[in-house]
């Protein structure tokens, strides 16, 4: 019987360096990485499928202030929902056409969906989320009239260091979990969480009400893996493992790590934080909640990372 697996597909499956992020250049990218996905489905797997949108919500949140002078603004949040969209639709239609030819019969949906998250969480003081473009002085100063933006400096280019920042806050629960479940559970393949999913908060009448912050993409898809009750989480992203002391002489590739292994090298620092660290806590979280195993691989190695031949396992024992 085949597993439940919930597949996390990195910026690397959707936009190359040095793309400009046309719809062409983004369908193709995508169509690639579903072949990668093909013979999860063959076999039987059930797929829940979560992306990232970095470079689509920024390039959204330039067209926004360009044209704000002939049609209203979008704020960050319903911009998140945009690009779930956005993706979710060339996802679709490229892994249905995959499946079509390869002769699988499977339906295959795109989900909008938003995650509860802690009006108190300690991001929305801190704003640790670069978004959008980096932005010279003049720009600087124009962005941080607009409403609700707050620019520092980050990049190291003197002409253009400046960027956006927004809160980060962490994924709390799916709102769409039930409806999710029922989907998976069903057969279907489902396209959700894009981007991490549009944060909400409860007011105290109980009413739903969505915030301008940004949800890491891979704790999101640790929450969905909950929802689900899943078997797996598989990170794909654009390194074939995780490594300790990456980048100097020292570097060690890891392959099989467990729960108190991850904990203790999470503790002393070895990932970089806004890449590898968030996969590898959502990596821990998964095996707490009581996943089976996480695993962080290569695009193209998702087959063999499934077979325990390719990537980092992470494992309770």
């Amino acid at each position: 019987m085949g597993k439940t697996i919930v597949v996390a597909l990195g910026g690397n499956a959707i936009l190359q360096n040095g793309q400009r992020g046309t719809r062409a250049e983004q369908y193709a990218n995508l169509e690639q990485a579903c072949r990668h996905l093909l013979p999860l489905i063959d076999d039987g797997h059930r797929i829940v499928l979560t992306h990232g949108n970095g470079p689509q919500v920024g390039n959204l949140l330039i067209q926004q202030v360009e044209a704000a002078d002939y049609a209203p603004m979008m704020p960050m949040d319903i911009c998140v929902g945009m690009t779930q969209g956005q993706i979710g639709t060339l996802l679709v239609q490229a892994l249905t056409n995959h499946l079509r030819a390869e002769g699988l019969q499977r339906d295959v949906v795109t989900l909008v969906s938003h995650f509860l998250v802690d009006p108190a969480d300690a991001d929305f003081k801190t704003l640790s989320k670069p978004v959008g473009p980096f932005l010279d002085e003049r720009l600087k100063q124009r962005y941080e009239a607009l409403p609700g933006h707050v620019i520092r400096q980050i990049g190291k280019d003197p002409q253009r260091p400046f960027r956006r920042v927004v809160a980060s806050p962490r994924p709390l629960r799916l709102m769409e979990k039930r409806a999710l479940r029922a989907l998976s559970e069903a057969g279907v393949i489902v396209v959700t969480a894009g981007g991490g999913g549009i944060p909400v908060m409860i007011q105290s009448d109980g009413a739903m009400r969505s915030i301008e912050a940004v949800i890491d993409k891979d704790l999101a898809a640790e929450k969905i893996a909950e929802s689900i009750a899943a078997d797996i989480l598989l990170i794909l992203t654009d390194v074939e493992a995780v490594a300790l002391h990456y980048g100097t002489p020292q570097q060690r590739t890891l392959r099989e790590v467990t729960l108190t292994e991850a904990r203790t090298y999470f503790a002393e620092g070895h990932f970089a934080s806004g890449s590898m660290s968030p996969k590898v806590l959502a990596c821990i979280q998964f095996l707490e909640y009581g996943g089976e195993t996480a695993i962080i691989a290569g695009l193209s190695s998702a087959e063999r990372a499934i077979r325990g031949e390719a990537g980092t396992r992470f494992v309770k024992r």
